[in-house]
């Protein structure tokens, strides 16, 4: 006993006592996340793992750092611009997903790019069962996917709902009819300021998918398929009108106004409603 009391007191102990500690609570950590299925698609400290696609831009080319990470988040900025000239841009996760619920949270920041198109003040998005950006001409301006849209109020008191589907290139069957409009929206709250609001995707691959604010199921919608338009200078290859979507990449949106996303996660799902 006489002969441990030294090295307990020992700066080499100590350090690799906490190094010990470290790697347990590491390991602890990753097993737990392993075992309730949910996977962080962003680790908190680079892009690493993500695709940036911009229009006007070949892929993996980050124009003016739109995509930035800091503290934690990543952030959409556009200080780097001398103008926006329509560069709309996405930032895909590495690999497609079918069957799957996704958690996030976003904040919309006070500036917007008022050279950019008006609908774009506080107004941003995640799209998924996206195409790989990989098969995006540079001129192509929006991805072939479906959009869960974020909108923040205004602050004039009027209502503007958020988590709302917009189909780029693509079409959905909503109250059991193929809905033409581009955009349909939620029954959500309106959320002013720059409040952090939390986000949800249920999505089973080409059947049912479920929008979900702060708990609440906002929208449902099923058949999500590629057709309709507003995406331009597509390869024709990709847009083919009619095909189900059962699987596609994950993708954040830039489009003129800052916002912020933190906490993103996944869990794979599987038929009956359980984890894979």
């Amino acid at each position: 006993m006489h002969l441990f009391v030294p090295l307990l007191r020992s700066a080499a102990f100590r350090m690799l006592l906490l190094a010990g500690v470290t790697t347990f609570a590491a390991c602890t950590t990753a097993k737990n996340a392993a075992k309730d299925g949910w996977i962080p698609l962003f680790n908190g400290k680079d892009l690493e793992d993500w695709i940036v696609k911009i229009h006007h831009h070949e892929v993996g080319d980050n124009f003016g750092r739109t995509f930035r990470v800091k503290d934690g988040v990543i952030q959409i900025r556009y200080d780097g611009y001398d103008r926006f000239n329509d560069r709309f841009g996405h930032l895909y996760y590495k690999k497609p997903f079918s069957n799957y619920h996704l958690k996030f949270e976003y904040r919309f920041t006070g500036q917007w790019r008022q050279d950019a198109p008006g609908y774009t003040l506080r107004n941003s998005g995640v799209m998924f069962h996206s195409q790989d950006p990989r098969t995006m001409p540079r001129e192509q301006d929006w991805p072939i996917s479906v959009e869960m849209q974020l909108l923040g109020g205004l602050g004039d008191g009027k209502p503007r709902p958020t988590g709302n589907m917009c189909s780029p290139g693509t079409d959905v069957v909503f109250e059991g009819r193929i809905d033409p409009r581009h955009c349909i929206e939620s029954v959500s709250k309106t959320y002013d300021g720059e409040q952090w609001v939390k986000g949800e995707l249920i999505v089973w691959n080409d059947s049912l998918v479920l929008h979900i604010i702060e708990g609440d199921t906002v929208l449902r919608y099923s058949k999500p398929q590629i057709g309709g338009g507003v995406v331009n200078r597509y390869d024709p290859a990709v847009k083919q009108d009619g095909k189900p979507l059962r699987s596609g990449f994950i993708a954040l949106q830039s489009e003129g106004q800052e916002i912020d996303f933190r906490n993103i996660r996944l869990r794979e799902l599987r038929r009956g409603g359980t984890k894979k």
